[in-house]
């Protein structure tokens, strides 16, 4: 299969002393666009905001 399922975890609710969000994606393994970790804007519904998730490893 071209493609990895990933977890992605919110960055800023930990700081804030809240219970941070993930959500599940997939990537694609041979894509040169994006060799680092995974970054995309999703909803936490604990913080009630948008906030940048991270592809964890």
């Amino acid at each position: 299969m071209p493609r990895d399922i990933i977890i992605i975890e919110c960055t800023e609710a930990r700081g804030e002393g809240k219970s941070p969000s993930r959500y599940t994606t997939t990537r694609n393994k041979k894509s040169l666009n994006t060799p680092g970790r995974l970054e995309k804007k999703k909803y936490n519904p604990a913080l009630r905001r948008r906030t940048v998730h991270r592809e964890l490893r």
